[in-house]
């Protein structure tokens, strides 16, 4: 990713805060870690991290576009899918969180991993997000790969 991609990230994760100074500031000399409010320019959906990155993976098939931007928190094992803000938010399954208007995120900058978060895929400043649609395709058909394959992984 180009330094040019990265600053475009950066502006635009950054207009989510109250004040985009001083979440650039806590990025660069704070903790790295940034409180952002859902709800505004995005909502998260935060899935279990086995089902988050084989639903990723999926995602990356051609000819979907390439996917919005994902965080992965690896001490909490989820990973969670930046939508396009939705006040009804109807997400519901086993181990879903959603994340919408009235909640807060905690999100590193786009260029490195910070803590415990990382981006899986980086906002790129466009203000690409991924399309509800696709991602409830992808996350119906992750979860019965996993289904078949818990058996098996349970015999072992």
């Amino acid at each position: 990713m180009t330094n040019t991609m990265w600053m475009q990230g950066v502006e635009w994760l950054a207009a989510a805060s109250a004040d985009p100074r001083a979440c650039k500031w806590e990025w660069d000399h704070g903790e790295g870690v940034s409180l952002l409010e859902a709800g505004r320019f995005w909502d998260v959906l935060s899935v279990p991290d086995r089902l988050g990155l084989l639903t990723l993976d999926l995602l990356w098939r051609p000819p979907l576009p390439v996917p919005g931007p994902t965080l992965v928190d690896t001490a909490a094992h989820r990973v969670g899918f930046f939508l396009p803000p939705d006040p009804d938010g109807g997400w519901i399954g086993a181990g879903l969180r959603y994340t919408s208007k009235g909640a807060w995120v905690a999100v590193p900058p786009p260029y490195r991993p910070a803590r415990f978060l990382e981006w899986l895929v980086p906002p790129d400043g466009s203000g690409a997000l991924h399309s509800p649609a696709t991602l409830e395709r992808a996350l119906r058909e992750a979860n019965g790969t996993l289904a078949v394959l818990r058996p098996v992984c349970d015999e072992q």
